[in-house]
């Protein structure tokens, strides 16, 4: 279950020395074909990391040919001897598979401002090269694994997603993101890959169907990375075209799994919470209804402490501009009607709120359109963590 899952794709994840811990540090995936496709997907950051500028010069004709990841440093707001390490990072794996760099995608992950070491990069790239195998009984699954840990910060685990078609194609993929988890086209860093015979086109009208709906409306802390990258590539390697929408409908299902593993692995979160808005005027109002509600401390708080307190959903709701009576709202939380029509309903001591899982249904009563946004609580965990990330 990894991005080694659909043929043609090969893994692999070392310790190149750029995290302290001694773990796992670098990961490389190689596409070895028959096709190169690839589309790709970047955080809307106006502040993005060199990777990030470099990926988005590299995805323009759609070939990719190989992607290589590290932990312990976003390579981002280091100037031009950043962007010469995202250069020389590719041009180092380039040169170990014989490939163009400009066909190798670089994502980086950490602290913001820190210089990467080049020479590091370069010795881990050589060993993971060197660690890549095609044969799976030499150790291509855990190739795939030990590129999915290669790309944890303060993950506590790797989150990885397969599927194969009852017609023999495959999507594998593997994520990375426990912080900054905030819509921007993508969540933190994403490799998927498909052996299905897809075009670069339709891998990106695929890819960005897809993240629409997924990536995009997971909102646990509301920080947008300046990193975030979601990229999938296609071998072809099975010999089998799906339709375009079989193949989309299966990539969302991926990048919702892998969607939900990240929601529940979030820093110091005690609780996952799905915000489902019903009968908004739009899908849009249903977002942006949702995705205030996700954004409302003193909500997030209430839900850590145990307290259905739906008067804070309520005032959330009414920051928007969406088409809604003010009046007119009924709020659930964990099946139990707390307001109806913007009264109280059932006791909100009928809310259950020990389980990690919480549901909250909003009804704006204003149209026929639905969406569902995730998010987390507020816990003390989450301030110490982000209070001593750079220590």
């Amino acid at each position: 279950m990894s991005v080694t899952a659909a043929s043609g794709f090969v893994a692999a994840g070392v310790a190149a020395g750029l995290k302290s811990s001694g773990k796992r540090d670098l990961a490389v995936v190689q596409n070895r074909g028959p096709l190169t496709a690839a589309a790709a997907v970047f955080t809307a950051n106006r502040c993005k990391a060199n990777p990030v500028l470099w990926s988005q010069q590299v995805i323009a004709d759609g070939v990719v040919s190989a992607i290589v990841l590290n932990s312990g440093g976003a390579n981002c707001y280091t100037g031009a001897a950043g962007f010469q390490v995202t250069h020389g990072t590719a041009e180092a794996v380039a040169e170990r598979l014989e490939i163009s760099s400009g066909d190798v995608l670089v994502c980086s992950t950490g602290l913001i401002g820190d210089q990467l070491d080049l020479d590091v990069l370069t010795a881990g790239v050589a060993d993971a090269t060197l660690a890549l195998t095609a044969d799976p009984a030499a150790g291509e699954t855990a190739g795939g694994l030990a590129a999915a840990e290669a790309i944890m910060t303060t993950d506590t685990r790797p989150k990885q997603a397969e599927y194969t078609a009852p017609t023999g194609w495959t999507i594998g993929g593997m994520a990375k993101g426990a912080g900054m988890l905030a819509p921007g086209l993508a969540t933190m860093l994403v490799v998927i890959t498909t052996d299905a015979v897809l075009t670069s086109e339709q891998l990106d009208t695929a890819l960005r169907r897809a993240t629409h709906v997924t990536f995009d409306r997971l909102d646990s802390d509301g920080a947008m990375s300046t990193n975030d990258t979601v990229a999938l590539l296609g071998s072809g390697a099975s010999g089998v075209e799906p339709t375009l929408d079989e193949f989309a409908a299966a990539l969302t299902g991926i990048c919702a799994d892998l969607a939900r593993q990240l929601q529940a692995d979030a820093e110091g979160a005690s609780h996952d919470i799905a915000i489902e808005v019903r009968n908004a005027l739009t899908e849009d109002e249903a977002v942006t209804v949702g995705r205030a509600v996700s954004r409302s401390n003193l909500f997030k708080a209430a839900i850590f402490g145990n307290d259905p307190n739906w008067g804070r959903v309520l005032a959330a709701v009414g920051t928007t501009d969406a088409a809604f009576d003010p009046y007119g709202i009924d709020v659930a939380i964990n099946g139990v009607q707390v307001c109806s029509a913007g009264e109280p309903d059932q006791p909100r001591t009928l809310v259950d709120l020990t389980p990690r899982a919480v549901s909250v249904l909003i009804d704006l009563h204003a149209g026929s359109a639905t969406a569902t946004i995730l998010t987390n609580d507020l816990t003390h965990d989450y301030v110490h963590e982000n209070s001593a990330y750079a220590s």
